[in-house]
């Protein structure tokens, strides 16, 4: 079987668990990053035709994965919003085409936060997007360019809902809120504490990449989520008794973004229906595997 996978920007959480993750089950990985200080990774510069042709030339892969570009809303260079999780997505398309490949799946995972504040608590695929910030956008603007080329390659994009894990950075909610149990702190200054987020598991999340390109499905949009919704005031109250003390929790303004989704909770019901159904463990078991790492 053909099963070479290229992983580009396999050096961040996800790209690590995922790799990981396909090995087990027989696949050949290859990955890159934008330098060259991780080992056993290629270094590509997404922004460069040049250096993408150069690697997809030697690698020639069965199945893509594109995992680069920037992954946080509070990112502060705009433009690199655009130019990587845009127009950087767009350079590898084109760059397959130019050299005459067509692998056999390509996965350009795009984001929940395209749908923005709507007026339902689950979200389905075929709600208009309304993104409210230059991470939304810029993905939302990747996939309409994207859909150009459904035609010419195989392509699916999912719409990936929040998920966490070990090693995750801890300029993610979830990672700072374990790391200040974990150092014992008597509190931790959050933003709004109403807010509702999926917070799948990271191995949930890399199943479900492992089935889109099994599967033969091309040309879609799907949510990458289980529609297990979790506010995070239950996740303190499940952080305090698995750590066995009680954080204060302080409310900073400054953390409170005006452009804030208050919920984000998915419909599997189209990714189920494609790969059937993917079980996970417990948000709290997540949650104490973070906190025992």
């Amino acid at each position: 079987m053909n099963n070479r996978v290229l992983i580009i920007g396999v050096s961040g959480f996800t790209g690590k668990h995922l790799s990981q993750y396909l090995k087990k089950y027989g696949y050949e990985v290859y990955g890159t990053s934008f330098s060259d200080k991780y080992n056993d990774t290629i270094k590509c510069d997404i922004s460069s035709k040049s250096s993408l042709s150069t690697v997809l030339k030697s690698i020639e892969a069965d199945y893509i994965i594109h995992l680069a570009g920037v992954a946080s809303p509070a990112h502060v260079d705009v433009e690199s919003f655009y130019s990587l999780n845009t127009i950087g997505t767009i350079n590898i398309l084109d760059t397959l085409l130019e050299l005459g490949q067509n692998p056999k799946k390509i996965i350009l995972p795009s984001s929940a936060i395209v749908y923005g504040n709507q007026d339902f608590d689950v979200l389905h695929e075929s709600l208009c997007p309304r993104p409210s910030n230059y991470y939304g956008t810029s993905k939302y603007a990747m996939e309409c360019l994207a859909s150009n080329y459904f035609s010419r390659l195989n392509i699916i994009i999912p719409r990936v809902f929040n998920y966490v894990g070990r090693g995750q950075s801890e300029n993610f909610l979830i990672p700072k809120l374990v790391k200040h149990f974990k150092e014992k702190k008597k509190e931790i200054a959050l933003g709004n504490l109403d807010v509702i987020r999926e917070f799948n598991d990271v191995k949930f999340v890399c199943e479900v990449y492992k089935r889109l390109l099994e599967d033969d499905v091309t040309s879609e949009v799907v949510n990458i989520c289980s529609g297990r919704g979790i506010k995070l005031l239950d996740t303190i109250v499940m952080m305090n008794e698995i750590a066995g003390y009680k954080i204060d929790v302080k409310v900073n303004p400054a953390f409170v973004r005006k452009d804030e989704i208050r919920s984000l909770t998915g419909s599997p019901e189209k990714l189920f229906n494609m790969i059937g159904s993917v079980e996970q463990c417990s948000f709290r078991e997540t949650l104490r595997k973070m906190y025992e790492a």
